[in-house]
């Protein structure tokens, strides 16, 4: 490998610019160009190389490839990557269902020498690494309860995105959206020993859920609860942290426009036995956040793995593998529609 780590990208929307700003800021690496059929002008104004099709990409000279294509194609094109000894980044979903991220696993296992890392950037976000230090730190005591609301207003023309179309994306809003909350709750309590769900299409003409309910258990029997949801109206993000001592709530998430909010932290602390006018209502932090540095943190984490030979550390294919066990097992059970004629 040169000096800089050559970086192609497979997919160049909202992800692919994205991921194109983190390569350009990243001093370790370097773009070799980019593969988007369909949006090859815009990849010619930014002065990039143009590939027209994304082996001829993997194909060349590069070191990683980071893969932001819609679910279906994922699985092709980092099996293939990794067999050709590239190291591949790729953005959530882990494809379309738990049969995809198998493929992408066993391709990692035959090639030890290449890095793969899944984008999984909400673990990144300053209000959740805030969050995680101090309950780590062990002074809310041991985390009982997650409540997670995840949603979105699907807007109009909801019902004519690709994300809806089972056959590219193999799933509905939890596996678009909920698989981040998912992700978040193993990430504060570990894995999951009871999954039950129940997912609905309730607004939209679409095959796949507009809404899901996930219930979960750890072997300690914390209780974990996601509401995944593209009927929100208003964009949401909140995720409560139930402690011994205390809670954490991060709402609002930092992102590209805005909508979800301001990103916050705020901590409570469980009152003592003598602060009884407090109890019910205690005394909270409130800690602001202006600033994402997760998608930066993600590739910094990716380069230097490759540098430095490290194994990777968050958003591991353990980590995907994990996240979409739970997903497929609320999927096998059966969607519900509906009832809008009832008078109910």
């Amino acid at each position: 490998m040169s000096s800089k780590i050559k970086t192609g990208i497979v997919g160049f929307g909202y992800m692919g610019e994205i991921r194109y700003k983190n390569i350009m800021d990243h001093p370790d690496m370097e773009l070799a160009g980019i593969c988007d059929p369909n949006r090859e002008a815009e990849i010619m104004a930014k002065g990039a190389r143009v590939y027209k099709t994304w082996k001829e990409l993997v194909d060349d000279d590069v070191d990683a490839v980071i893969v932001c294509t819609p679910n279906f194609a994922i699985p092709e094109v980092a099996v293939y990557a990794m067999n050709k000894g590239k190291h591949v980044f790729c953005e959530k979903p882990p494809g379309r269902n738990y049969h995809d991220i198998k493929l992408i696993r066993d391709a990692e296992i035959k090639n030890p020498s290449v890095k793969l890392i899944f984008g999984f950037n909400h673990r990144h976000h300053p209000g959740i690494t805030d969050a995680k230090a101090i309950i780590d730190s062990g002074s809310l005591g041991p985390i009982l309860t997650l409540r997670g609301v995840y949603g979105k207003g699907g807007g109009y023309d909801y019902s004519q995105s690709w994300r809806n179309d089972i056959t590219i994306s193999g799933g509905g809003i939890l596996l678009d959206q909920g698989i981040h909350m998912l992700d978040l709750f193993r990430y504060f309590v570990g894995d999951f020993t009871d999954v039950q769900g129940m997912r609905a299409i309730t607004a939209f003409d679409i095959e796949v859920e507009d809404n899901a309910v996930v219930i979960l258990r750890t072997e300690k029997g914390q209780l974990a609860q996601l509401h995944s949801s593209a009927t929100s109206w208003k964009h949401t993000f909140r995720l409560e942290i139930g402690c011994e001592k205390g809670y954490a709530v991060i709402s609002g998430l930092l992102s590209k426009t805005g909508s979800y909010g301001r990103e916050t932290l705020v901590i409570g602390r469980r009152p003592s036995q003598n602060e009884k006018i407090a109890v019910g209502n205690p005394r909270e932090e409130t800690s602001y956040y202006d600033h994402d540095p997760s998608w930066n943190i993600e590739i910094a984490h990716f380069a230097e793995c490759i540098v430095n030979d490290r194994p990777i550390e968050k958003g591991t294919s353990d980590d995907a593998l994990k996240v979409m066990e739970i997903i497929d097992k609320v999927y096998q059970l059966p969607i519900i529609h509906m009832d809008k004629n009832s008078s109910k």
